[in-house]
């Protein structure tokens, strides 16, 4: 990790020198895996010489060089001052996820101008480098391979709650390591969702592309408790976290045969799906992905059903990596421009009342080519009663 460490610290560096920043303060678990391929609770100093020091309140044992065991933030000034380091006057901090007394706190201790700095944390991450892409490969195979054993767990006459906890365990046992990171304070979920049915068309208060009602009013997210019945779809979208690096997978199984539409959708949906991955290369805007989507939605009449059915999501991809929402975002409007290293995953997806949705998601990095798809679990809707 040596190397592949200070990569990413002469990223964060270069970008501290754009923006006019002396050095940044990370206090978050992503941002400071991120920085140092650990999880402490504290902080990671950064300026622009490339220093790096571990701020360390917990845990106790942690070693290596430029570490520092503290009680409080206000001690910054004075382990700066015992390596000869000047104070900065511009300081980069994750503005939009400490409070506005740790900002406070951060700003009378150092003196300095904070500048916030989650956004540009954000999009540091969003391109990857080889070892990135290489742990989220990985997680993409035991992800692929997991969901290709989805149908031995179904049991006729079981309950979507019944389905999913079979569904869970498999995925824990291949190693999976359950925690969802997810970016944004009301963002929230448990492994992911399975959605059978109607409840596939509930809308949710999370910007998810799909819904589902949840077992309580706590988790509005995911299964509901109802029975699995022939002539609906089951979608599965549980997280593949398995090296710290999330793919993101769905996959479609029926109860059953459904009707014509649902395959006809279902095929639309990889139809979308290879035509974002072709297109997708260097340069082209987010915007334009998706409006392609759309357009595809529209030529076969599905754009009612795109998305969601009372609730649309208006996204077709999102960046994925050490959260599941990482950038670039395909959406309306969005004028950025994909990269090389970007690793991103496409949902075209549709919902239809009793059926349930269909569709698929697979995870992707962006090459000078286009998209190269990293999972690889099979595509089509898998009767789960053949």
């Amino acid at each position: 990790m040596k190397n592949e460490l200070k990569i990413r610290a002469e990223k964060i560096v270069s970008t501290l020198k754009e923006i006019g920043a002396d050095a940044c303060l990370l206090s978050t678990s992503v941002n400071i895996y991120y920085a140092t391929g650990r999880i402490i609770i504290g902080y990671v100093y950064i300026n622009t010489d490339g220093k790096v020091l571990s701020l360390v309140r917990r845990p106790n044992n942690v070693q290596g060089e430029n570490v520092f065991f503290i009680r409080k933030v206000e001690q910054l000034p004075e382990i700066l001052s015992s390596l000869s380091l000047p104070m900065p006057k511009r300081l980069m901090v994750e503005g939009d996820e400490i409070s506005f007394g740790e900002w406070t706190r951060i700003a009378n201790c150092t003196g300095s101008e904070l500048i916030n700095g989650s956004n540009i944390m954000r999009l540091i991450r969003s391109v990857k480098t080889d070892w990135e892409i290489s742990q989220l490969s990985l997680s993409a195979n035991i992800q692929s391979d997991v969901l290709r054993k989805v149908p031995t767990v179904y049991t006729k006459g079981m309950t979507d709650h019944e389905f999913s906890v079979e569904v869970e365990k498999i995925f824990r046992l291949a190693g999976c390591l359950g925690l969802f990171r997810i970016y944004g304070g009301t963002m929230e979920a448990y492994m992911g969702s399975v959605l059978a049915g109607e409840n596939a068309c509930e809308p949710s208060p999370y910007d998810f592309a799909l819904g589902g009602a949840g077992m309580h009013s706590s988790l509005p997210l995911g299964h509901n408790g109802s029975l699995l019945k022939e002539g609906q779809t089951v979608m599965v979208d549980i997280n593949g976290n398995f090296t710290g690096y999330i793919s993101d997978q769905s996959r479609t199984f029926s109860i059953g045969k459904l009707p014509q539409y649902a395959y006809d959708a279902h095929n639309v949906s990889i139809e979308i799906q290879d035509a974002i991955a072709e297109k997708g290369k260097p340069g082209v805007t987010c915007e334009e992905l998706y409006q392609m989507s759309l357009a595809i939605a529209q030529k076969y009449g599905f754009e009612k059903n795109f998305m969601g059915l009372t609730q649309q999501a208006k996204f077709v991809g999102h960046g994925i990596g050490l959260v599941i929402n990482e950038l670039p975002v395909l959406c309306d409007r969005n004028r950025a421009i994909l990269e090389v290293g970007n690793t991103i995953a496409l949902e075209p997806k549709f919902v239809f009342p009793e059926v349930g949705a269909v569709g698929t998601e697979n995870s992707f990095v962006v090459t000078e080519n286009g998209m190269k798809k990293l999972t690889s679990a099979p595509e089509e809707i898998i009767d789960l009663l053949v």
